[in-house]
């Protein structure tokens, strides 16, 4: 009659089993890590070719890269027994990161590292190769495509003689107003709009008018400007 493995019996067999530490031969281990390697110098030149943030971060583009080996790593060593791949769970489930992503895009990033090195990790490298080819492709061609609409953020500073040529003025735009703060002296006001080309010329009619002291176009991307 077969033995019939229970839970408890598979852990026993897995603790006294301490010999499954050797089931990772060099050679998989260089096939691995040189496959992670590889992968994740693609996503450095890919995050560094279409970056289209405000400002490049050269270490945290250098980490997906580490994060790739690192996952690679831990996939290696977790496969090889399940008492390590429960300690590995509960060691990890403690990890708290306080570092803040502005960018949805740099998630998708790192979760192509950690997607490459479980595939690199668990010896699947036509996966890992074809999958991280096709992600680079999608985001590339996303990240040529043009924008008809730009968004940009036009902020104006003026006295009260300027309220109403102003108003005036901004009526012939599409414009949303997004704050206004008054101080002494003067008034400032924010406006959202959609430009299809490059054609500024408003700027200079509203920096004409009696009374406005400054104006300001900034292109807007939603959570941060640029």
């Amino acid at each position: 009659m077969d033995e019939i493995f229970t839970f408890d019996k598979i852990i026993k067999k897995s603790v006294i089993n301490l010999e499954a530490f050797k089931s990772v031969s060099y050679i998989d281990m260089l096939f691995g890590f040189t496959c992670a390697f590889a992968i994740g110098m693609f996503i450095f030149w890919v995050y560094r070719r279409y970056f289209r943030g405000v400002v490049y971060s050269y270490n945290y583009n250098i980490s997906f890269v580490l994060m790739t080996l690192i996952t690679t790593m831990i996939i290696m060593t977790i496969s090889t027994n399940i008492v390590l791949s429960l300690g590995m769970v509960g060691a990890l489930s403690i990890v708290r990161f306080r570092t803040a992503v502005k960018d949805p895009l740099d998630i998708v990033y790192m979760f192509w590292a950690i997607s490459a090195g479980i595939t690199s990790g668990a010896k699947m490298y036509p996966l890992a190769i074809i999958g991280s080819l096709f992600i680079g492709g999608v985001l590339a061609f996303l990240s040529k495509r043009k924008v008809r609409k730009h968004a940009y953020l036009l902020i104006i500073r003026h006295t009260e003689e300027a309220t109403d040529p102003l108003r005036n003025e901004l009526r012939k735009m599409t414009t949303s107003l997004k704050s206004k703060n008054i101080r002494k002296g003067y008034t400032e006001l924010t406006y959202e709009l959609s430009l299809r080309d490059d054609n500024t010329s408003f700027m200079k009619k509203l920096n004409d008018i009696e009374g406005v002291t400054e104006v300001s176009l900034i292109n807007y991307t939603g959570d941060y400007a640029q």
